[in-house]
């Protein structure tokens, strides 16, 4: 019996310390960092609220960084406070429709050039800071089939220089462009505007927050 003993103390013990482990391990925490659209995507049925509810809680930690209006340079602006100190694994950066869009509506967006040079420096800052960085493009600005939107050329510009910027780092892309140009293509008969995927032509309506999430999931896990 006493040599019994030794061995099952042995195991309880280690049990033991392997369950403290595994109250220790910090879920992965995961950024959305972006405007509006990413804003809106914390409320219930937004894409980054439909995938912190598709991901195990005890794994990952969700949080949206989205405030509308911003531009790439605002992200660059707050990027230490609302990012960095919160010591993230990853960052998910989708920002680029204001730069374009505002160009339009407020006549204050952004330039290419100085558009690409701040979302390098975003880049290097988050990596710096030892997360990982995943970009996305932005998806619409109308729906309109055929290139016919008035800011598809300018749009297609920025998206392409984020694809770009994708490929210098070595950073996984999310092409939301194409994915929502593609669908918009097979699934807009009426040539609406908006309606199909978005509620004005760029924030997602229920379809398209599920169609972002369902695209950014296996990419997070």
């Amino acid at each position: 019996m006493k040599k019994l003993i030794k061995p099952i103390l042995y195991l309880v013990a280690c049990c033991f310390a392997i369950s403290l482990l595994a109250m220790n391990v910090k879920p992965k925490k995961i950024i959305f960092f972006g405007d509006s659209i990413t804003q809106q995507g914390v409320a219930s049925g937004g894409y980054v609220n439909l995938i912190k509810k598709a991901l195990d809680s005890s794994k990952y930690e969700v949080i949206g960084a989205g405030i509308g209006g911003n531009k790439v340079y605002d992200l660059y602006l707050r990027l230490e406070e609302d990012v960095l100190n919160k010591k993230p694994d990853l960052v998910v950066i989708y920002i680029g429709v204001n730069d374009v869009w505002h160009k339009q509506t407020s006549h204050t967006g952004t330039d290419l050039d100085k558009f690409v040079k701040f979302y390098q420096a975003l880049i290097n800052k988050i990596q710096a800071g030892n997360a990982k960085v995943i970009l996305c493009t932005p998806a619409v600005i109308g729906e309109k089939k055929g290139g016919r939107n008035e800011m598809d050329a300018e749009l297609d510009k920025f998206c392409e220089a984020i694809r770009q910027l994708a490929l210098k780092n070595k950073l996984p892309l999310v092409d939301l462009r194409k994915q929502f140009v593609d669908y918009d293509l097979a699934n807009n008969p009426d040539d609406a505007a908006k309606g199909v995927l978005t509620t004005d032509g760029v924030h997602l309506n229920p379809k398209g927050n599920q169609s972002l999430a369902d695209v950014l999931l296996p990419l997070l896990k």
